[in-house]
């Protein structure tokens, strides 16, 4: 693992929670994306060399959704940015964290996803991105 790549915060209202974000920061989002597969729309924030990635569901049956049903807004997962997510998945696998989806998936910001089950990473969602190219 090389970085930090972001930290993901679920949010109920993306509109508002940029305008928070934008004051307390002290500058804009830089962009915004719908994540289809993850029913999901983004925001992203630059800080330094880390990313703030703000998570609003786009349909009640996505897994932000379900998270806000359960828990207030707030930190949803950290994302560690990776050379190769292949190789990661292995090592982490054969050191026994259990893996979500073995398969990375497309994530926002142009990367490939993957995601280690809380239960294994002390009750913290962790994805594993890798830049697409």
């Amino acid at each position: 693992m090389r970085k930090i790549e972001h930290i993901g915060i679920a949010v109920n209202n993306l509109e508002q929670s940029n305008e928070l974000f934008r004051k307390l920061i002290g500058k804009k989002h830089f962009k915004t994306e719908i994540v289809e597969g993850e029913a999901v729309e983004t925001s992203f924030f630059q800080v330094g060399e880390t990313k703030v990635e703000l998570l609003q569901a786009t349909n009640e049956n996505s897994a932000i959704a379900k998270y806000l049903t359960k828990k207030p807004e707030g930190v949803h997962h950290i994302a560690f940015d990776v050379e190769d997510i292949y190789k990661e998945v292995a090592r982490l696998k054969g050191e026994g964290f259990e893996i979500l989806n073995e398969t990375p998936k497309e994530g926002a910001d142009n990367k490939l996803v993957v995601f280690l089950h809380p239960k294994s990473t002390n009750g913290v969602l962790i994805e594993l991105c890798q830049e697409k190219s």
